[in-house]
């Protein structure tokens, strides 16, 4: 195992210890981990945020982003099996899981190095001028997105390596050209600590400045909000708790110069099952159903919290089978203590909102463990901003049976923004079973970021077409997406550049196009040089 310090890591160097201390925890055993981690102070976040403005001007290369980009991604993988063990005992999931994250982990940083590099991202448009338009001479206006500043990014719990501090904000953020200040997850500083300093040797071997990456350490709220409320942070990237995602949201608001939030944050993944689907494969699909919702100790953004289920001997039956499931399962260590309090206190307020308990599995109560649990109620019985319809962060599932078809219509109307939404039906649906799933289908587009024909949501691919957002509460901006190649253009913003002499033109903008991306010219996508 490679030695921890417990520091924070602020533009290359460690910070000095402080007084206020805290250790990792080891969910599965209830026991702290050996190190003690100090707790960052005011002025580390604000000597980080200094460094941060003062490397902005480093990242302006696109070539030398890609490369850092890259570096990042090697030195992961040189250090793989300690980072991986050191997840382990933070965590308590399996090194199968870890080493399946870490590998994603390396694959977005690689794919937002290949998004720089190409650079058609910025999205530049040029439309020439012509002074002997009449009656007036026709400016040159010529625009692309360009990068907000330094950015924030809070750790997730759920996520150690992907959606923490070398993960899709904060990679997405360096291929923008901002430098990142990560504030790490006192569920897992270990592992931070571990990734942190593979991104700093990565930032000195390419040549980069330390202040484009600083990780801060703290077990409470302070760092967090120091770090959002500094004037010099311009954005901030968050994956947690709707209740996390909001409080960060008022802070940013609240600023004399507000700044955005980008917060991925509660969402159930409706599923829907159609009558056919069930008649053709009930048994493969309570088998899928029930995985996709305990997978991971269903501690994942996209666990399908809510399944709806038709009335009668298909629907019964498919019931039955996945409540079989559920019955056999055994209880599942949690993330952290904290969390699985809040799942139990979720499925209590499930029982007190009228949801018939359907199944639960094996439970001893050892430390932060749970059991799965299958609920069931009547979809008639659901009303808007009922407590059902929010989320439980782990293994549980509420069957809500419809009577008939006509019934799923009202089924946008009940649900709040989702990450995604999936639906089953036959192959080919008969009618009039193929009319309601296109009316549904173009309904759930309306409140979900991500629809999927035939599969379960769990598992986001990282690609350059993968949309991971949705509606409020999904997300704090419909507009953005955490994962993909798109990601990048929350952290930038767009200037436009009237009569620029060339000299005074970024590289994306000049008439020859030296960079050879895709542009619009005068309304058409080109690499054309301006003639």
């Amino acid at each position: 195992m490679i030695a921890l310090t417990g520091r924070s890591l602020i533009a290359g160097e460690r910070a000095e210890p402080s007084s206020e201390c805290f250790f990792g925890v080891d969910p599965a055993a209830g026991r702290p981990l050996p190190t003690r981690f100090h707790t960052a102070s005011e002025a580390d976040v604000d000597r980080a945020a200094r460094a941060a403005l003062a490397a902005q001007s480093s990242l302006r290369d696109a070539e030398l982003r890609a490369c850092f980009l890259t570096s990042v991604a090697e030195r992961l993988a040189d250090r793989a099996t300690a980072i991986v063990e050191q997840a382990q005992l933070e965590t308590a999931l399996p090194p199968a899981r870890l080493t399946g994250e870490l590998a994603r982990t390396t694959a977005q940083l690689r794919l937002f190095a290949d998004v720089a590099q190409e650079g058609s991202w910025v999205d530049a448009r040029i439309d020439p001028g012509d002074p002997h338009r009449s009656p007036l001479p026709k400016p040159d206006v010529r625009s692309l997105r360009v990068a907000l500043g330094p950015v924030a990014v809070f750790g997730a719990s759920n996520f150690p390596l992907a959606f923490s501090v070398a993960g899709g904000d904060t990679a997405s953020a360096w291929a923008a050209g901002c430098p990142v200040v990560v504030k790490a997850h006192p569920a897992h500083p270990g592992t931070s600590e571990l990734v942190g300093d593979a991104i700093s040797i990565a930032a000195d071997e390419v040549g980069l400045p330390g202040g484009v990456f600083s990780l801060l350490f703290d077990d409470g709220l302070e760092i967090g909000r120091a770090l959002v409320q500094h004037p010099l942070i311009r954005a901030v990237g968050f994956t947690g708790s709707r209740g996390g995602g909001l409080a960060l949201s008022r802070l940013a608001a609240e600023r004399p110069v507000p700044i955005p939030v980008f917060a991925e944050m509660a969402s159930i993944n409706p599923v829907v099952f159609l009558p056919s689907a069930l008649a053709e494969s009930s048994e493969r699909l309570a088998q899928g159903l029930f995985e996709s919702a305990t997978l991971g100790g269903g501690q994942f953004c996209t666990q399908p919290g809510l399944a709806l289920v038709p009335v009668g001997d298909d629907g019964d039956d498919f019931v039955e089978q996945l409540a079989s499931r559920f019955e056999a399962s055994r209880q599942t260590s949690m993330l952290t203590e904290g969390i699985a309090q809040a799942y139990d206190q979720g499925c209590q307020r499930f029982d007190q909102a009228g949801a018939r308990l359907r199944a639960e599995g094996e439970m001893t109560g050892e430390h932060a463990t749970v059991t799965a649990r299958l609920w069931e109620i009547e979809l008639a019985e659901l009303k808007p901003q009922s407590p059902l319809l929010g989320e439980v962060f782990g293994p549980t599932t509420l069957v809500a049976r419809y009577a008939d078809l006509r019934e799923l219509d009202n089924l946008p109307n009940l649900l709040e923004g989702q990450l995604t939404a999936a639906l089953f039906s036959g192959d080919p649906a008969p009618d009039p079973e193929s009319e309601a799933a296109h009316r549904l289908w173009q309904a759930l587009a309306q409140c979900a970021g991500r629809l999927i024909f035939g599969q379960f949501p769990t598992g986001v691919e990282v690609n350059h077409a993968m949309v991971h957002g949705g509606p409020f509460p999904a997300t704090t901006d419909p507009r953005t997406t955490s994962v993909g190649a798109r990601a990048v253009e929350r952290f930038a913003r767009l200037v436009a550049f009237q009569n620029a002499p060339p000299a005074l033109l970024p590289t994306e903008l000049q008439d020859d196009n030296p960079r050879q991306i895709w542009r619009q010219l005068d309304g058409e996508v080109t690499r054309d040089p301006v003639r």
